[in-house]
């Protein structure tokens, strides 16, 4: 026997010798201790085996159907586990844990007025243990049955005296019904003989909500006289100076939460994130120099844990440094490299700044270590911005020759290649590139639209490059890019009058933010005679990029 399965096996022998077969003369078979044997060392599969043929060779053995009840539970199979410990109760309806392992079963299946009836008829017939209240008002408080559940706590305490879980749990009740006020009362009368930072803390909480400021103090500062480390109490009164807009107290009734080391990580990094949600920005400048102490502590606390290092980059990226947020999320990468999460948060940071060498040097990485091909995505973008069309063309083959069964990645290939080609000047190859994506999507806007735009650009296959155009507008009548470029042919195909609209279409989606639009639009207006106004979207063209000679 494993010395670390000890206590498992001996709590299977006590339920053994607690049925009816077992006080007889204590004849349990050796199968079924070698059962719950195999059951205690998690030998789940082994251990139902043998429970099942021992129910057919017995099955007025209400123990084994209990264990298999248990077996049956821990694979998942919940029906079949509700199914075998009926019958053990059945056969042993005064056994106290076959019926609250029944009641948790019909718990689990969610059958909630079997599983209540169960509970109460425990509550009934074993009237000295505790657990079946606790649980019943668990299913009570889950079924919103708040008037059992209420009933239910006077019950409890009458028999078992008050208790802050049960005063808490009654004022939550009286929140959830509009009755906050009644409810607070009620905590304010249990606080005078049984107080405790707990119910002082929500008390606080509560008069916070409610604008009684001073009430506030005053609850929060009674917690904290109890337990000075006290984290919601903490929190609220950081909370009450922050409404007094006391900052030079808030911070210093924060510093001991983010400088203990006793408190989780997690739950400043929790604090941290919400800053610039929850916190006017105006004054996280003018008290920069507070709330950056404040997310420095913290970090300092556990300099190597990952969710600080993340809420500290997310804080000063939101508050304009970027460059000290990229501090933090490039130390969270390095000193995680085996985490793709933390690998994808520091290149989104990348692109987001735009910087391009890093981005590219990173993601190229990033795909080396976990093969992801979105990392080649933004090893692509930022390929682009830096016109290296050569490594977008080894990228996109790389990924035609390794994964030509997935048709979204050979797809999305071909598009790039097709586009990396016509920024190297290269029409054909181009051309052949969207053919190849067509084949595969025939519907693919992206490429219809890049296919016929380039080719009306010089001034080829017009019929074609129409025929393409008219696709992704109908497909996207909202799209001012696609709208443009049937708008373009149009205007090539010297029907100009036809074009107008859809440029006026593509004005309210977008248009006007692109230049290119503006003086395409600009030109079909003159070529209708419609000078003065031609005139002002070549303007606006003007104001967002000057002309190009």
């Amino acid at each position: 026997m494993r010395a670390g399965n000890l206590a498992g096996f001996f709590l299977g022998i006590l339920v053994l010798c607690a049925t009816p077969a077992a006080a007889q003369e204590w004849r349990v078979r050796p199968s079924l201790i070698e059962a719950v044997q195999l059951y205690s060392d998690g030998e789940n599969s082994q251990a139902l085996k043998l429970l099942e043929a021992l129910s057919v060779e017995d099955p007025e053995d209400d123990a084994v159907w209990y264990y298999t009840a248990l077996a049956r539970a821990r694979r998942g199979d919940g029906e079949a586990a509700l199914e075998a410990m009926r019958k053990a109760v059945a056969l042993d309806s005064g056994n106290f844990w076959y019926r609250i392992k029944l009641a948790r079963i019909l718990s689990a299946q969610e059958d909630p007025m079997e599983c209540i009836d169960c509970y109460e008829s425990i509550m009934k017939d074993f009237p000295d243990r505790d657990e079946a209240a606790y649980e019943l008002l668990e299913v009570y408080l889950q079924q919103k049955e708040l008037d059992k559940a209420l009933a239910l706590m006077d019950k409890i305490e009458l028999e078992r005296g008050p208790s802050e879980e049960i005063a808490k749990t009654r004022y939550d009740i009286y929140s959830a019904r509009g009755k906050q006020d009644e409810g607070a009362a009620l905590l304010e009368k249990f606080a005078e003989e049984y107080s405790s930072p707990s119910i002082l803390s929500t008390l606080g909480d509560y008069y916070l909500s409610d604008y009684s400021d001073s009430l506030a103090f005053a609850r929060y500062s009674e917690a904290l006289s109890l337990d000075s480390s006290y984290v919601p109490a903490i929190l609220g009164m950081s909370e009450y100076y922050r409404h007094q807009r006391s900052y030079p107290d808030y911070f210093r009734t924060l510093e001991p939460f983010f400088s203990s080391k006793d408190i989780t990580a997690h739950s400043k990094s929790l604090y941290i994130g919400n800053l610039p949600r929850s916190i006017d920005p105006k004054i996280l400048q003018i008290h920069r120099e507070g709330f950056d102490n404040m997310v420095n502590s913290a970090v300092e606390s556990s300099p190597a844990d990952s969710s600080l290092l993340v809420a500290a980059g997310t804080y000063f990226y939101a508050t304009k440094r970027e460059e000290k947020a990229g501090e933090f999320f490039r130390l969270n990468a390095d000193s995680f490299p085996e985490s793709l999460s933390q690998t994808a948060t520091y290149i989104q940071y990348l692109s987001l700044r735009e910087d391009w060498p890093a981005l590219r040097d990173r993601s190229v990485d990033a795909f080396n270590r976990f093969r992801e091909l979105a990392f080649l995505d933004y090893a692509n973008m930022a390929n682009y911005q830096l016109e290296d069309y050569d490594a977008i063309i080894g990228n996109c083959q790389y990924l035609i020759s390794n994964f030509p069964q997935q048709k979204d990645v050979m797809l999305s290939a071909w598009s790039m290649m097709g586009d990396a080609w016509h920024s190297k000047g290269n029409s054909k190859e181009a051309y052949r590139a969207y053919e190849k994506a067509l084949k595969i999507d025939p519907s693919y806007a992206p490429v219809l639209n890049n296919y016929a735009y380039y080719l009306c650009l010089e001034g080829k296959k017009l019929k074609k490059a129409y025929t393409m155009s008219k696709k992704t507008v109908e497909a996207n009548p909202d799209n001012a890019t696609y709208l443009d470029t049937f708008a373009w042919i149009l205007h090539l195909m010297g029907r100009d009058l036809e074009a107008k609209p859809f440029f006026k279409h593509a004005m309210l989606y977008g248009g006007k933010d692109s230049a290119v639009i503006l003086r395409h639009y600009a030109t079909v207006l003159e070529a209708l005679g419609e000078a003065e106004t031609a005139r002002v979207y070549r303007n606006q063209a003007a104001r967002l990029e000057p002309e190009k000679e």
